[in-house]
């Protein structure tokens, strides 16, 4: 099996690797969503974060990443098992295809069983995989309402519920939605485009030296895939460690009044709905303070992460004919001005 493209090795998108990090870093920032042009990066990004993710510890035989320190009751697996030892896993990253079948989403009955040993058996899907790591949709723009009403409801309780063909199961499915989509092939509903903590927009470099050093780089990766992997190794592991560091300092990171008070002051500035916005402002900004390793946050932090964390929450005003991109940085200036 072919390795993934180095994280480190991706040539600009700073933002998008950034986001990706943040969510790495702390999980409950809700994911990421990439929207772009065609080969600008957003499905190697992904797969690069999927190969560049610290292991878990999960039950030895469990399908639902069950931690041996805290292990669900209602798990089926441990259930009839009781965990006794752990075995080291990868941060599972599964892919969720387009046109894929609500059974292979959420589980259904195991047929081969119920055919070959007349057991009423329980086979878990993509959800059951992806708990503990994250979920991958391209083309989520495209994705079937009924898919998206399933994710909905599992992103909002975290746990997912089968009641079908005489079963009942139910089992935690906490993981990090990432979706990547082209906008010129339709919107995205807008309850899944609320899930969603951070937003990136992403574009093909207009830079001349910056094109040609992604096709040099792309080049060497497929004629010289191994010498070009242990070209980048060093740059992963150093990657890798400050997102380990972060996760430990992260409880740490304080967020002082007056910067809540400049959180809300720029959320009512852009009439941002709800109090989502905020939240996930807070959460992306501690994960970026915890990354550089520093204590507090600061308004340096908020400016960084502010257009992710806003820029698909704002209401459409038609009279502003300026993307929500545009609004978001001026308004970041007047409130938090560098």
């Amino acid at each position: 099996m072919t390795q993934a493209f180095p994280f480190s090795a991706i040539v600009g998108q700073e933002e998008m690797k950034q986001a990706l990090t943040l969510t790495a870093i702390d999980p409950t920032i809700g994911g990421v969503l990439v929207f772009g042009d065609r080969g600008t990066g957003k499905s190697t990004a992904v797969r690069a974060l999927a190969a560049l993710l610290p292991s878990i510890q999960a039950v030895a035989g469990c399908p639902y990443n069950c931690a041996l320190d805290a292990p669900n009751p209602a798990c089926p697996h441990c259930a009839q098992t009781p965990p006794a030892k752990a075995e080291i896993r990868a941060t599972p990253v599964i892919d969720l295809p387009l046109g894929v079948t609500e059974d292979r989403v959420v589980g259904a009955l195991d047929l081969e069983r119920a055919l070959t040993r007349g057991e009423k058996a329980f086979e878990p899907g993509l959800l059951a995989r992806a708990h503990r790591g994250f979920l991958y949709i391209d083309e989520v723009n495209l994705l079937e309402d009924h898919i998206v009403d399933l994710l909905l409801d599992v992103a909002a309780s975290g746990e997912n519920v089968v009641e079908r063909e005489g079963l009942s199961v139910r089992h935690p499915a906490k993981f990090v939605i990432v979706g990547s989509g082209n906008p010129e092939e339709g919107e995205l509903r807008p309850q899944l485009l609320d899930r969603f903590g951070l937003s990136v927009e992403v574009a093909s470099p207009s830079d001349v030296k910056q094109r040609v050093e992604v096709i040099r780089r792309r080049d060497a990766y497929e004629r010289e895939t191994a010498p070009f992997l242990k070209r980048w190794r060093a740059a992963d592991t150093r990657h890798r460690k400050k997102i380990i560091a972060a996760r430990e300092r992260l409880a740490g990171v304080a967020v002082p009044d007056a910067t809540l008070e400049k959180i809300a002051e720029l959320c009512i500035a852009l009439g941002a709905d709800g109090l989502r916005g905020e939240l996930t402002l807070v959460r992306a900004a501690r994960a970026l303070t915890a990354f550089a390793g520093a204590t507090e946050v600061d308004q340096k932090a908020l400016r960084a992460v502010a257009g992710m964390a806003l820029r698909h929450r704002l209401r459409r005003d038609p009279l502003d004919e300026a993307g929500s991109t545009t609004r978001v940085a001026r308004t970041v200036d007047e409130v938090l001005p560098a």
